[in-house]
């Protein structure tokens, strides 16, 4: 079983936002980690189904190499990664949300494409939202997305954006400073 560490991006049914996300990404020179170099894979775009039926187009972004038994790694090198070098990744990887436009959510992390769909946030996260719990640190949400909900852990990220600050990955069986 794959599991991924990852950008994701809701875009809803913004077409043209979507694509030239894809495209800035196509474009990023990826991100550098101490002496490494580490590339991103191609934007996958797909159109997915959130819990309330809704459709919504999502951006994925993968470091090559940083996941587990990923598809797309196939080829390369997996990189062992302690949980601070997977926080500068991840870091890294708001940069490039910062310079994007008509997203509704994004999310950096282990498997996170749950936390980019507003119907699940609404219907099974509203308190975690209201409370601000490190839960879900990192997403970014847009303005006008679930405004009725958001605590005051939600400060400004980008114009139009605000959210719950990014803390950076931990030591996991997943990183190489993993804990016993």
């Amino acid at each position: 079983m794959a599991i991924v560490f990852e950008l994701v991006v809701n875009f809803g049914s913004d077409d043209a936002a979507a694509r030239a996300a894809c495209d800035l990404v196509r474009g990023a020179a990826g991100i550098k980690v101490g002496s490494r170099h580490i590339r991103l894979h191609e934007p996958l775009l797909n159109r997915v189904t959130a819990i309330d039926g809704v459709p919504y187009l999502e951006m994925s972004v993968m470091p090559v190499g940083v996941g587990a038994a990923v598809a797309l790694d196939r080829g390369h090198e997996r990189l062992r990664l302690t949980a601070a070098e997977l926080s500068i990744v991840g870091r890294g990887l708001y940069e490039l949300v910062a310079g994007l436009a008509g997203y509704q959510a994004a999310k950096v992390g282990w498997e996170p494409d749950w936390q980019v769909d507003p119907a699940e946030l609404r219907q099974n996260w509203a308190d975690v939202l209201a409370d601000g719990d490190d839960t879900l640190a990192g997403l970014v949400l847009a303005e006008t997305v679930l405004a009725d909900l958001r605590g005051p852990s939600f400060v400004p990220f980008a114009a139009g954006f605000l959210w719950i600050p990014y803390d950076g990955e931990r030591p996991s069986a997943l990183t190489a400073d993993q804990v016993q």
